[in-house]
């Protein structure tokens, strides 16, 4: 099938091979929306209807089901439900069984939805019992059935061991999504946290041609970056088209939180590196839009921030560090830029980059962290956009790079370099960057005494960080590798194992690193460790949920830091 290719602002035309005929559909942009994404499912599952037929025909349940928010006796559930023709709103009853025949319904109710919310629905279902499967499902007015969701609610009281897998950072034009493939086929998890990069704003153009996974090209809509409200609600129709994410959301809750790229890159309270208001417009206005389309897509409350307990075992934190409180990252390239650099990189590193007022989550969020983790006995497990753990740049970095790789960006390794030799970091968009603030939430965890599990995403690779403040330890950091996205084996042409010994080498913190490799993290809690394990997919390349490998590592309660 050809890549489809925008005709004019809120048109399309898509061309591709039925039954040997080479056709030319035109179909209107909201008509797209509601098609589901243009029914990708149509021609990655065997057995499935032409891309015309789901084109033209995409109406009734067309994204399957989810869940989420999950508590001791509530569930979020998900759907979306076209509806053929008639009203712009219509009702879903909701039902809630014991068993996936739904031999006895003991829950349930109904909810409304309509275009005005692109047809997705959510709703809460109350009084269940705790550590328990449920099996949900939605009905039409017409009588027409979802499919059939399982769930699992939080425990109480004693528990023995909960898993939950860790992902983050899907970008589909890179490759498939065999690590949900992989999770969803498993027996031994309780739920899923997805620590954000969900989606990616890009359009085609920001992909090399080498970077596209075969087959998956032609499911990126829209085409250009997405900006509207249409655009992200387009662009999680085709994501949510995938069939390993509708099977992982299908078989067990999540707990999911945006970083940038559900918004744009580099987003921050203000904007972001890739939001050119003189081109894009207000940041606002899009900000808003992909808040807006985030919460209707996924199976997640408006609660900016939340904890879920996981009875005697401790609690897990969804948290929000992006696009309500964060303050612009601070700007290292002007030292660079300077007459004087290490001058201006030393003036840079003791002004600028130590300003307590810089934030990543808001007082009012550190506040509410900080309080959580004194109240809450048991493992403090903090989901996370973006890494907390010290980074600099290794100073052999530049011998490992790829021939060919590209003057800018080689200079820039030069300049990551040349700042680590003053404790400087080579990420200013993460936690390395914010110091004062990470500072005081590991003072926060110490403070608590917390067993303080951080579970990160946002940088590509895997990594693994024994935390330290003034000198005490403060928690570990189980850090994951993506589901997609590139890595730094992109520009690094030496053996990843080099790589890896060169990073523990200049960073006291890491403990253990990974930059080559794809997959996804499986977190085994018990009352006495918490053991993080990351699985690597053979490839990503074509879809396929055989692995190549796993290392594993472990916490040792009130030890605070990894086992030897």
């Amino acid at each position: 099938m050809a890549a489809p290719f925008p005709l004019r602002r809120g048109h399309s035309s898509f061309h591709f091979q039925v039954e040997g005929l080479a056709v030319v559909l035109k179909i209107d942009r909201r008509r797209l929306v509601l098609a589901g994404g243009l029914g990708m499912s149509a021609f990655l599952l065997p057995g499935a209807r032409s891309l015309a037929a789901e084109v033209l025909g995409a109406t009734g349940f067309t994204h399957s089901v989810a869940s989420g928010e999950p508590g001791a006796d509530s569930m979020l559930l998900w759907t979306r439900y076209v509806p053929a023709s008639g009203d712009d709103t219509l009702r879903l009853d909701v039902e809630v069984a014991l068993d996936p025949g739904f031999a006895k319904v003991i829950s349930g109710g109904a909810v409304r939805t309509g275009a005005y919310r692109d047809w997705t629905a959510k709703f809460t279902a109350d009084g269940l019992k705790p550590g328990t499967v449920y099996w949900y499902r939605f009905v039409a007015p017409n009588g027409d059935r979802s499919p059939v969701g399982r769930t699992k609610t939080l425990p109480e009281g004693p528990v023995n061991r909960f898993g939950l897998a860790v992902f983050s950072c899907s970008n589909l034009p890179n490759g498939w999504f065999n690590a949900y493939g992989h999770a969803a086929a498993r027996s031994d998890l309780d739920l899923w946290l997805h620590t954000g990069d969900y989606i990616y704003e890009y359009g085609v153009a920001s992909t090399h041609d080498e970077d596209w996974a075969e087959g998956r090209k032609a499911m990126l809509q829209p085409v250009t970056e997405i900006l509207s409200i249409a655009d992200y609600r387009l662009r999680y129709a085709c994501y949510r088209a995938d069939p390993d994410l509708q099977r992982l959301h299908q078989m067990a809750p999540m707990v999911a939180l945006w970083d940038d790229h559900e918004s744009a890159n580099d987003s921050w309270e203000g904007g972001a590196q890739n939001h050119q208001p003189a081109k894009e417009g207000d940041w606002n206005v899009r900000r808003a839009a992909a808040m807006q389309v985030y919460r209707e897509w996924m199976p997640v409350s408006d609660e900016p921030w939340k904890a879920y307990p996981i009875g005697t075992l401790g609690a897990l934190y969804r948290t929000e560090s992006r696009l309500l409180a964060r303050t612009r990252q601070a700007d290292i390239g002007a030292a660079f830029r300077a007459e004087n650099p290490d001058a201006a990189l030393k003036a840079f590193r003791d002004g600028a980059w130590r300003d307590p007022s810089a934030t990543m989550l808001g007082s009012t969020q550190e506040s509410w962290l900080a309080h959580e983790m004194k109240a809450n006995p048991g493992w403090q497990m903090v989901g996370m956009g973006t890494i907390l753990g010290r980074t600099v740049m290794p100073k052999d970095a530049l011998g490992w790079l790829r021939p060919g790789v590209a003057e800018r960006k080689a200079a820039g390794y030069a300049n990551n370099i040349r700042a680590a030799q003053l404790g400087l970091p080579m990420w200013m968009d993460r936690w390395d960057g914010y110091p004062a603030a990470r500072s005081r939430l590991l003072k926060s965890a110490q403070a608590a005494d917390a067993d303080l599990i951080m579970l990160s995403g946002d940088s590509h690779n895997a990594w693994a960080y024994g935390l330290v403040e003034d000198g005490r330890p403060a928690g570990v950091e189980f850090a994951g590798h993506s589901v997609t996205s590139n890595g730094a084996e992109g520009d690094f042409g030496a053996d990843p194992k080099t790589v890896a010994q060169g990073f523990m080498a200049a960073n006291s913190e890491l403990k253990w690193a990974d930059t080559s490799r794809r997959g996804y993290m499986m977190i085994e809690v018990t009352p006495q460790r918490v053991t993080g394990e990351w699985l690597f997919m053979k490839t990503i390349k074509a879809r396929t949920t055989e692995l190549a490998g796993t290392h594993r590592m472990t916490a040792q309660r009130g030890r605070k830091v990894f086992a030897a």
